[in-house]
């Protein structure tokens, strides 16, 4: 193998949307690094099975529900 061809791979924390800090591996950002996620996998549907609960980011839930109330959606 080739010397100082691969990118560093250290530890960084992964915030997740509840909170919760996972410590893990990654190419991404530098040592110590917090990556804070908008979604993850225990909230988003297609890991949850479509039971997960709607997180209203910025009011844009209610901002919809209010602009088309009584459409039926």
């Amino acid at each position: 193998m080739k010397a100082d061809i691969h990118p560093d791979y250290h530890f960084i924390e992964v915030k997740m949307t509840d909170g919760t800090v996972i410590k893990t591996r990654s190419t991404w950002g530098k040592e110590g690094d917090q990556l804070a996620l908008d979604i993850d996998p225990t909230v988003h549907p297609a890991w949850t099975g479509g039971t997960s609960r709607l997180l209203d980011s910025g009011g844009r839930v209610s901002k919809f529900k209010k602009k088309y109330e009584g459409l039926g959606f």
